[in-house]
């Protein structure tokens, strides 16, 4: 018997249909080309720490760090009924085909479970990159041995358990600091939920202090035989060391700038060109969209956020429209270019004024960068499939179809090609420089407008043809004044940029450049839960779809040792991850580092000061704050930090007895009442 498990019901359904003659069972699907059974997603899940010793259930700083010797897994109660199912099939199979989504989690939540229940049989792995007919038989047709697969289930498996070490130690270790200090607060830390939860921090402090500069740009009018044309001052390397301009190379003083303006409207005005050289430039298509891309592109033309579009683009997939939607990957096998004609027919019969054009005259012969083998894993960039839009969709589903489909189609156009042109003048010593283009093919850029040149810039319009040693006159020069403004708050849809873009934000420059080719932080399939998460915990909150910190967010933060709040750590391990999906390195290793990590911070939270909770009593004899227990003669108040500070004081009217008896050491009996389970 042939068995497939796929990762969920929706995706059984369509495959059992493929299979031809489904006939519906208790928890699996029979068909003519085997049983085809499903998940709930993750049926399994890691043990919590008790499950390794029962004296875990209690959150004390001296049991921490807690790292298992052997790892455990557990049934997920709401899954059991279905796990037993997929389990006698898995008895009775002779052949297993793990159909889970195909990404590093798909990997491991079908492999986890033939793990778990010990199988021995030779297990093959289909990747349904896509529900319709043609994919999935296609997919059938092309099996792969799951061993191939080996490096992406271990990958998977170090990112869950390092996830484990540093959320379960972590969480405790600076929850316990906490509330050492009176705080009242659960503090869940995370290896991606942190340091994305601290660039909002750091972003909204850099908002809150910013002092805005003034700035002054020379643009002088030249005129030449063949036409005038303007060009941009630009300070030799000399004059920028002058306190004039600024660390950034902008001229701040208004009082020198008007004098160099002064100085160029002032005879002699002959001036030569110094150079003047035409490049051919050519501009390649827009990539098709990983989801990460697709959520930063709706967010700026929709304003959806993150989950919103997950949640459209999931429901495309499953309604056999779009690819799988989790994938980080921006490429496309060359097998399916043989595709295009079909979905390309299909989308000209859209109703869809504004893309009718852009459809109907993408050339299907015409193959971009995005058809690149060498840049496929296990998924590839999310496209329409060959199945029509035949029906009604819901308004952000048929906006994000419309995006998908847009980017897909303008990989069937020519190349953006134009010619740039840079002049330059030496004028009174000093320096100009101008910047023209004409564009010589449309191409792709048709359809899609070019950003718009910031007013100090050069203008991209065509010059007059020149030749070096063309002399000029000088006709006018102008001076402009800018104000700098500080950096946007995030949106949802940013932040997603943000963690993608990770390489922006770390700390240490050596690592900067490192991780400019790294995937970011966190997976496609879980930014938009983790940001969701900070704000149903309230460290975010949102104002018209922007973010802002809570004070929650503050303490957090600043309590935290920078190796939790910068991205570098995170970023690196990320990059390991994916290197370790690949074949280089290994979960052992990977491990090892984590503990130590974990192992250190867990340390250092003994020494953090977080600020007393506002309310909250501070022990005169180590600054922690006192807490209110019954005790075996009544309330008192204990020190936070018992059993290293044994500090007591009686209770009075709701309020430690600072008058009364001071620094009387606690039993160990009065203290347990103080350590309630978490």
């Amino acid at each position: 018997m042939r068995l497939y498990i796929a990762e969920k019901p929706s995706m059984a359904r369509e495959l059992a249909t493929c299979l031809k003659n489904p006939q519906n069972g208790n928890g699996y699907i029979k068909t003519s080309g085997g049983i085809v059974t499903w998940l709930v997603g993750h049926v399994l899940q890691q043990a919590e720490p008790d499950a390794y010793d029962p004296k875990y259930k209690k959150w004390r700083l001296e049991d921490l760090p807690i790292v298992p010797k052997r790892w455990k897994l557990e049934v997920t109660p709401s899954t059991f009924k279905q796990f037993n199912i997929v389990k006698d099939l898995i008895a009775k199979a002779d052949e297993i085909i793990h159909a889970g989504d195909p990404d590093r989690e798909g990997q491991l939540l079908v492999d986890e479970v033939l793990d778990y229940v010990g199988n021995k049989k030779p297990v093959k792995r289909i990747l349904l990159n896509a529900l319709d007919e043609t994919s999935i038989l296609r997919a059938n047709a092309d099996l792969r041995d799951n061993a191939e697969f080996f490096n992406l289930k271990q990958s998977a498996l170090a990112r869950s358990r390092a996830d484990w070490l540093i959320g379960m130690n972590l969480s405790r270790a600076y929850t316990l600091a906490a509330q050492r200090l009176g705080h009242n607060i659960i503090l869940p830390i995370g290896r991606v939920k942190t340091p994305t939860l601290a660039l909002v921090v750091r972003r909204e402090r850099e908002i809150t202090n910013f002092k805005p500069v003034d700035f002054y740009n020379i643009r002088v009018m030249f005129a030449h035989a063949n036409g005038d044309f303007a060009a941009q001052f630009k300070p030799s390397k000399k004059m920028l060391d002058l306190p004039a301009f600024d660390s950034e190379g902008r001229l701040i003083d208004k009082k020198f700038a008007e004098e160099l303006v002064k100085k160029f409207s002032t005879e002699p005005l002959d001036g030569k060109i110094a150079s003047y050289k035409t490049t051919e430039k050519k501009e390649s298509q827009p990539l098709p969209f990983s989801l990460s891309s697709l959520q930063i592109a709706t967010g700026k033309a929709f304003g959806y956020t993150p989950q919103q579009v997950l949640e459209a683009a999931q429901s495309l997939y499953e309604k056999k429209l779009t690819t799988y939607p989790r994938s980080d990957c921006e490429y496309l096998p060359t097998s399916q270019f043989r595709d295009a004609q079909r979905i390309l027919r299909n989308l000209t019969r859209l109703n869809n004024d504004s893309l009718k054009n852009l459809f109907t005259h993408a050339n299907p012969g015409i193959k971009s960068r995005a058809w690149n083998d060498k840049k496929i894993s296990a998924h590839h960039a999310i496209i329409p499939t060959q199945k029509p839009l035949n029906m009604q969709l819901p308004v952000v589903e048929l906006n994000v179809y419309n995006l998908i489909a847009k980017n897909y189609a303008v990989q069937f156009y020519p190349l953006h090609v134009y010619d740039e042109t840079v002049v330059e003048v030496k004028y009174k010593g000093e320096k100009f420089t101008a910047r023209g283009k004409v564009v010589k093919q449309a191409g792709w850029r048709e359809f899609y407008i070019a950003p718009k040149v910031k007013a100090d810039d050069e203008t991209e319009v065509p010059l007059p043809p020149m030749e070096a040693g063309d002399d000029v006159k000088q006709k006018k020069s102008a001076l402009k004044q800018g104000t700098t403004k500080p950096p946007a708050r995030f949106t949802s849809s940013s932040l997603v940029q943000g963690m993608r873009d990770i390489h922006k934000y770390v700390k240490n420059p050596d690592a900067k450049k490192q991780l400019k080719d790294v995937y970011g932080i966190g997976t496609e399939a879980t930014r938009a839960t983790i940001i969701d998460d900070l704000i149903q915990r309230e460290f975010l909150r949102v104002v018209k779809k922007i973010l802002y910190p809570t004070k929650k967010a503050y303490l957090l933060i600043d309590a935290l040792p920078d190796e939790m709040t910068y991205p570098d750590e995170t970023a690196i391990w990320e990059d390991k991850l994916h290197s370790m999906s690949e074949g280089d390195g290994t979960l052992e290793n990977f491990l090892a580092g984590q503990v130590a990590f974990t192992s250190k911070l867990c340390a250092e939270a003994t020494k953090v000061r977080f600020a007393v909770a506002e309310g909250a009593f501070q022990c005169p004899k180590c600054g922690a704050a006192l807490v209110k227990r019954k005790g075996k003669n009544g309330d008192f108040w204990g020190c936070s930090a018992y059993p290293k500070c044994r500090t007591t004081f009686d209770d009075k009217d709701g309020k430690p007895d600072f008058n009364g008896k001071k620094f009387s050491p606690m039993s160990s009996e009065e203290f347990i009442s103080m350590n309630s389970d978490r």
